[in-house]
């Protein structure tokens, strides 16, 4: 990144105006609850992401004032003192006969946001620089997604749009210390799992800014993730952090609040009705998996019901793994900047992690990385495409890498890719459903210890994404996946519809595109309308 180009996003960030991180919650309080308990909008998003059209205290001096007056009605003030958003879905239909890279490559300015677009007093929180948003009712920035996301960008040339995205994620580190699971306020309890490490290594490798430009912002994540360890004792946990009995620290997903999520406050009040738990205690559990990513998934609980989630009872693989990663790359960013205590510092953190996982996450068994119960002290059993994430860092052996191929293969491969677990409990991150990010962390993880079986999981991946391109002229967020390609279809469970759009899978699909330009997919059009 050239010095001018430096000084033009310091100028940008600086221009920001620091967000009011209230909460739509925190902000409107009984007005939030009665809207959302009402169920005033079909989908709990809308509320929380409305724009208010007057001052907003005003807006609830009014609401206190009028609610208990005859013939009051809820949905009518709503509407009188708020702007729902906007949702795109139908401009991510491609007009009859447009090639699919093509359509991905022309969807990246209908998912593009712009600053100038962050209105006053909304949960949308400010950034410096033009991002992209996943699609449908996800019209904001997410953490992980945009990693993946990424990989098409730079595939489709877009390295303006990779360039302003490294600075946005940069901008929210230095702001929040650390990335939000999203730019709105009511995601500012939790992140995701951190990919930041793995965004610096392809801004590098597409020429777009020098990794080590970012090491300041790598340390302060960590620091993030890692708050408090140094203060537990064996069988202690804080925040993210688990303290084993032999001393060792991995970590957990955790969110900092323990009520209702509000993007999802009836679906919430209404699972932990189900639990004989404490309702915090649920509240904690159901938002620690929103931040895992995997919302929601069998992984996280002890039956198929979503009530008995205990997400921070569970040292995950993939978590660990990506926190290896940030290890290992921190260390290596400290050796080239000259920096030896701190590159020796962060070599003994990466190889504690990684002897950590390979002792309490290794399951000889079932030949395969498996989260960890440290509440219970056992291992959880169940397999999930997130074993592959340690082939995906260069955590694994090699002879490790070649028994979690095989029962990967044996276990999750489907006629159209990997699946994401080998439960269908009606959670979306379950059977029968496929995840581009997922398939993409398998296939790149395979490749880099040269096991055949990549090439197989993206060509089957790609078959089912071309099929629903050439009969719907669309891409979707999730696909099931245990059907023949033919008759692919988008996936379904969780709690709200399918959504288009869709950024990840456009990423993953337009990076596995380029890799193999014979496949059948890139001769995919959109159908013809009738």
């Amino acid at each position: 990144m050239s010095d001018e180009a430096e000084r033009r996003n310091e100028q940008n960030a600086a221009s920001v105006p620091r967000a009011d991180s209230l909460t739509p919650a925190d902000r409107y309080q009984e007005l939030f609850v009665a809207v959302q308990m009402g169920r005033v909008f079909e989908d709990s998003k809308t509320f929380v992401d409305c724009v208010p059209r007057g001052d907003p205290e005003r807006i609830l001096e009014d609401y206190r004032r009028q609610c208990d007056d005859e013939g009051f009605e809820l949905a009518a003030f709503v509407h009188r003192h708020f702007v729902p958003p906007q949702q795109y879905s139908s401009h991510y239909v491609s007009p009859p006969g447009q090639p699919l890279r093509d359509h991905i490559d022309s969807l990246w300015n209908v998912l593009t946001r712009h600053p100038r677009e962050h209105p006053p007093n909304a949960s949308l929180l400010p950034l410096p620089n033009e991002y992209v948003v996943p699609g449908g009712r996800f019209s904001e920035l997410y953490y992980w997604d945009s990693y993946f996301t990424m990989l098409g960008l730079a595939e489709s040339g877009r390295r303006d749009l990779l360039a302003s995205m490294a600075n946005n994620f940069a901008y929210l580190i230095d702001t929040y210390g650390h990335v939000p699971n999203g730019n709105r306020t009511y995601y500012l309890s939790r992140s995701q799992p951190p990919v930041f490490a793995l965004m610096v290594e392809l801004f590098e490798d597409k020429g777009v800014c020098r990794a080590i430009e970012y090491l300041p912002r790598l340390h302060k994540e960590y620091a993030y993730w890692m708050a408090g360890a140094e203060e537990l004792r064996p069988g202690d946990c804080r925040r993210h952090c688990v303290c084993l009995e032999d001393g060792g620290i991995l970590n957990r997903y955790w969110d900092d609040r323990d009520s209702p999520r509000e993007e999802a406050y009836l679906e919430d009040v209404l699972t932990a009705r189900r639990s004989t738990r404490p309702v915090h205690q649920v509240y904690r559990e159901l938002r620690s998996g929103a931040a895992s990513g995997w919302d929601f998934s069998s992984r996280w609980c002890d039956g198929e019901d979503l009530s008995t989630i205990r997400t921070t009872a569970i040292l995950p693989v993939d978590l660990n793994s990506f926190l290896y990663k940030l290890e290992r790359q921190i260390c290596l960013l400290n050796h080239a900047s000259g920096q030896r205590k701190q590159a020796e510092k962060f070599q003994q953190r990466a190889q504690a992690r990684k002897e950590a996982i390979e002792r309490l996450l290794w399951n000889e068994q079932a030949g395969a990385f498996l989260d960890y119960d440290w509440q219970r002290g056992e291992p959880r059993e169940a397999l999930t495409s997130a074993a592959a994430v340690p082939l995906f860092v260069g955590l694994a052996s090699a002879g490790q890498a070649q028994r979690i191929t095989t029962a990967l293969q044996d276990r999750l491969l489907r006629q159209g890719g990997l699946g994401t677990s080998e439960l269908d409990s009606g959670q979306q991150w379950d059977r029968p459903n496929g995840w581009a990010p997922l398939q993409w962390m398998a296939i790149r993880g395979m490749r880099n210890y040269g096991i055949p079986l990549a090439d197989e999981i993206a060509c089957r991946w790609l078959r089912t994404v071309g099929s629903l391109y050439q009969r719907e002229s669309k891409l979707v967020e999730k696909y099931e996946i245990t059907r023949h390609h033919d008759g692919a279809v988008g996936g379904g469970g969780g709690e709200y519809p399918l959504q288009d759009g869709f950024g990840w899978t456009n990423g993953v699909t337009r990076r596995l595109l380029h890799e193999d330009p014979r496949h059948e997919a890139n001769e995919a059009k959109a159908a013809s309308r009738r």
